[in-house]
């Protein structure tokens, strides 16, 4: 709902109380395509099937926003290469000939990412984007999530995760949410070391009985 709301596709029915500001614009209550391009988000969704278009090759689908931001033909089909190169993927010309199904799933992944840099977008917005993946192909996913948000100028993150040590990884500041409402809100670190309300902790201890001990990150 938390990233519904930031794309202005919550349901009609749904009841919005405060304010959600990509670049100092309220989004909660602007459509998407009302607003300015400085106000959209960019989404690496969990279910990478549904998010690529299984009829147009991924070059064409890279080359859309690049033509967006005003590149022509050959450099926006230069610079798909440029950005599958980027997101650690080789022969990246073969790549962009291809189809979605013909890719694997830590593949279609890093698409994905690449899809939301060549959007420019201020914000890329990550739904449990290591669920479906192996080990290996996580902690390369999350190497390159990380990468592409830290360097200069680059987009926030906001990612939306059961998973406590990939947050950890990744996040500056953590919401913990139970049962839909924020039961903490503070500093990851202060999350990992010292949390304070039971569910947090749970979560903490959970993490831990996979052998999983967060807090060695800020050890």
């Amino acid at each position: 709902m938390t990233a519904r709301a930031a794309f202005g596709l919550l349901p009609p029915q749904a009841e919005i109380a405060g304010r959600m500001e990509v670049d100092g614009i309220d989004v909660t209550r602007a459509p998407a395509l009302s607003r300015p391009a400085a106000a959209r988000p960019a989404m690496v969704m969990q279910d990478t099937q549904a998010a690529l278009n299984p009829l147009a090759t991924i070059g064409r689908q890279l080359e859309q926003p690049l033509r967006r931001t005003g590149l022509g033909p050959a450099d926006a089909r230069l610079a798909s290469h440029d950005l599958l190169e980027q997101v650690g993927l080789p022969e990246p010309a073969q790549i962009a000939r291809r189809f979605s199904p013909e890719l694997s799933g830590g593949q279609r992944q890093r698409v994905c990412i690449a899809m939301a840099v060549a959007c420019k977008a201020p914000v890329i917005i990550a739904d449990e984007p290591t669920s479906s993946l192996d080990v290996v192909t996580q902690a390369q996913i999350l190497r390159l999530l990380h990468d592409v948000t830290t360097v200069p100028g680059g987009p926030g993150l906001l990612l939306i995760t059961h998973d406590l040590h990939a947050a950890a990884h990744l996040g500056d500041r953590a919401l913990v949410i139970e049962a839909g409402r924020i039961v903490e809100d503070a500093p990851m670190r202060q999350i990992v070391t010292n949390p304070r309300h039971p569910h947090t902790r749970d979560l903490i201890a959970s993490a831990a009985s996979c052998g999983i001990a967060c807090e060695r990150l800020y050890g």
